[in-house]
């Protein structure tokens, strides 16, 4: 394996946004949405913790918030 050969994704997306809809049923609809709604939590818990690590750095260089 080279070094700058891009590392496989371990899991595959599950949706593509823009794609149709109307072949799929509605527990897929339903387990689409809960992947995705999980997703947006795990991205929202990362920007807040992105957030709190930068105002932290700021704090300590500045002296404010």
């Amino acid at each position: 394996m080279e070094w700058d050969e891009p590392k496989s994704k371990a899991q595959t997306a599950s949706h593509i946004v823009g794609e149709p809809l109307d072949q799929l049923s509605k527990d897929e609809l339903q387990t689409r949405m809960q992947t995705l709604e999980t997703e947006i939590a795990r991205l929202k818990e990362e920007l807040e913790r992105k957030k709190a690590h930068e105002a932290a750095a700021s704090e300590l260089f500045t002296g404010k918030s």
